[in-house]
């Protein structure tokens, strides 16, 4: 799915600001009449959480449907134009409707869908746009929430205490993630009306190597011939091809490399009939060889953050000045990696990813695929169809970005109890991505803290990703048994043959809590933490890369377990700079981005 352009053949219009907001009490949001006026509507800001937006406890902790409404009118000058209404997210079940005729729905909280509006818009006369968002989550959604009666994860139930069990009858429904971060809801990313040709293209495939070749293929939609011209870094003109599918060489291309290098990025400019589309690709490999992972040839190591879309007021809604900040706040760090934990971020975070040459795990929101001991989630949640799904839709929009070097099935699931079962949910996952990216990126699955000798999942992946918290939620406080722990834990990974990372691993850190002994929660034991558990992987040669966890301090659920959110940040959540960002900044700019550990 191509994302809206301006140009001389298309437009653009965002409907973003202020839209009417009204919170639905009934299971199916059949309180509401989308074809009405909300009764009793609010002002609410588009793109953006709803939560933050209002002091009230109900908006914040807000159980099932919610409805935006605008009114539109459409301009003149996009008459006698094939329109197209397209939402970057909304999270997480979707139904749009154009005076009251229902046009769209969506499951899935993190990938963009859209709607055929032609002729349902006139110019001239206004129409009422109703958008209907379920911020429910269960054993059929990704990310994973707990059924009724279950507790939320990091929660505590206190079950079999008489009052407990009373009082939890007369509770108010509410969502019972089985993630640790806060399940933000609304229209999170831009809402667009686009035009076409009648005759237009729908999609770009491109495929370039290092040696400048790059095979496309253009998906067009009525008559018309294709044309495909190559533009350098500057703009100019170096290679042309003919047809909808085939093979273009670009002499001596310069190739995309991460921050600090070059990501020099060239410019597909593909014609068909009166329709013209720019498509930015990079010239770079990305491969796992034996142990090493390789970027254009060069074993790569990878250092940097797992991070949230996550900030005050916005919460999980687009901010662009936020994605300038954190990015500047990577090359900072001297870092040149994130991953999208635990979902797919915006396009436009990507976009920028790839002019700032930063490399990218892409994630899908499979988080929370497990439920311990007590029952096999691979044969109790109804997820298999929806996964493939959602997992189809993030390479098909992410395929032709040069700083997407690795796709990520899902994070922590149940890979220990139920063994097979794992191995036999995963494994087809994985082979479809390899299926379908058409450039053939290494494909990896976050590994929880478990038993990995009984994991026979993980070890199958080209990379092996893992989250490990010794010396934190085990072995707490003690960073001597904790360097042991790891230090056994990676003769077993020695053993596999596998390139392996660090995708999560971190201390909780109130900011500004000091201490000479080091203990935890101080920022003298988050930093200590880093420089023991890093000595350890240092000896490592197929070691490639550290992800910290996290980025930024960030908001979840309210418990016992968590104050004011995750602590976990290098940065607040305001972007301030815990001790450990300074330590971490001065490791990574001693450590080269390619021929580390060769």
């Amino acid at each position: 799915m191509l994302y809206p352009q301006q140009n001389t053949a298309r437009l653009r219009l965002e409907l973003g600001g202020l839209w009417q907001f009204q919170l639905s009490y009934d299971n199916a949001g059949a309180d509401l009449d989308p074809a009405a006026p909300l009764p009793a509507p609010r002002p609410m800001a588009v793109p953006a959480s709803y939560n933050d937006q209002g002091e009230d406890k109900a908006l914040r902790d807000h159980y099932g449907w919610a409805f935006y409404q605008r009114t539109v009118a459409l301009p003149a000058l996009f008459a006698g134009q094939r329109l197209v209404l397209r939402f970057g997210a909304v999270t997480h079940r979707a139904r749009v409707w154009l005076d009251g005729a229902l046009i769209a729905e969506h499951k899935g909280g993190f990938l963009p869908f859209e709607a055929d509006v032609t002729g349902k818009l006139v110019p001239g006369i206004p129409a009422l746009l109703t958008v209907a968002c379920d911020n429910r989550v269960d054993h059929s959604t990704l990310p994973v929430g707990n059924e009724p009666g279950q507790i939320a994860f990091f929660g505590s139930d206190n079950a079999g205490i008489p009052s407990v069990e009373h009082a939890k009858a007369t509770a108010a429904p509410q969502n019972r993630p089985n993630f640790d971060f806060f399940n933000f809801a609304g229209i999170h990313r831009p809402v667009w009306l686009y035009t076409t040709p009648a005759d237009h293209i729908r999609d770009i495939t491109l495929v370039p190597r290092q040696d400048g070749t790059v095979d496309y293929r253009v998906d067009t939609a009525g008559q018309g011939t294709v044309t495909v011209d190559v533009l350098d870094p500057k703009g100019r003109t170096v290679a042309r091809a003919g047809g909808a599918r085939g093979t273009v060489r670009v002499p001596s291309p310069r190739l995309w490399e991460p921050w600090p290098g070059k990501p020099w990025l060239y410019t597909a400019r593909v014609r068909f009939g009166q329709d013209c589309y720019d498509q930015t690709f990079g010239f770079r490999e990305i491969r796992v060889e034996g142990t090493r992972l390789l970027l254009n040839g060069r074993p790569v190591y990878l250092k940097g953050f797992s991070k949230h879309e996550d900030s005050p007021f916005h919460g999980r809604g687009l901010d662009e000045c936020l994605n300038v900040k954190d990015i500047g706040l990577l090359h900072w760090m001297n870092a040149n990696a994130v991953r999208t934990s635990h979902y797919p971020y915006s396009e436009e975070f990507y976009d920028l990813c790839d002019r700032e040459g930063i490399l990218v795990i892409d994630e899908t929101p499979a988080v929370g695929i497990g439920a311990g001991a007590a029952q096999n989630p691979y044969d109790t949640f109804p997820l298999a169809q929806h996964h493939r799904d959602v997992l189809t839709a993030m390479i098909d929009r992410d395929k032709n970005h040069p700083c997407v070097v690795m796709w990520s099935l899902g994070n922590e699931p149940d890979l220990e109890h139920f063994p097979r079962s794992a191995y036999e949910y995963w494994r087809p996952l994985y082979e479809l991505a390899h299926a379908l990216d058409p450039q053939d990126r290494p494909v990896t699955l976050v590994c929880c803290q478990n038993d990995y000798t009984k994991d026979i999942t993980t070890r199958t992946m080209d990379v092996v990703s893992l989250n490990r918290y010794y010396g934190w939620y085990n072995l707490s406080g003690d960073l001597d048994a904790a360097c042991r722990a790891w230090n056994e834990e990676l003769d077993f990974w020695a053993q596999q043959g596998r390139p392996v990372i660090f995708t999560e691993y971190g201390a909780d850190t109130v900011e500004g809590l000091h201490d000479t002994r080091a203990g935890m929660f101080s920022e003298e034991f988050q930093a200590e933490y880093y420089d023991r558990i890093n000595a350890v992987i240092d000896g490592r040669p197929f070691f490639v890369g550290e992800l910290i966890w996290n980025f930024a301090d960030f908001a979840t659920i309210q418990g016992p377990m968590r104050v004011g959110g995750n602590r976990k940040g290098v940065f607040t959540r305001d972007r301030r700079p815990k001790l450990a960002a300074h330590l971490l900044r001065r490791r990574w700019a001693a450590i080269p981005n390619v021929d580390y550990k060769k």
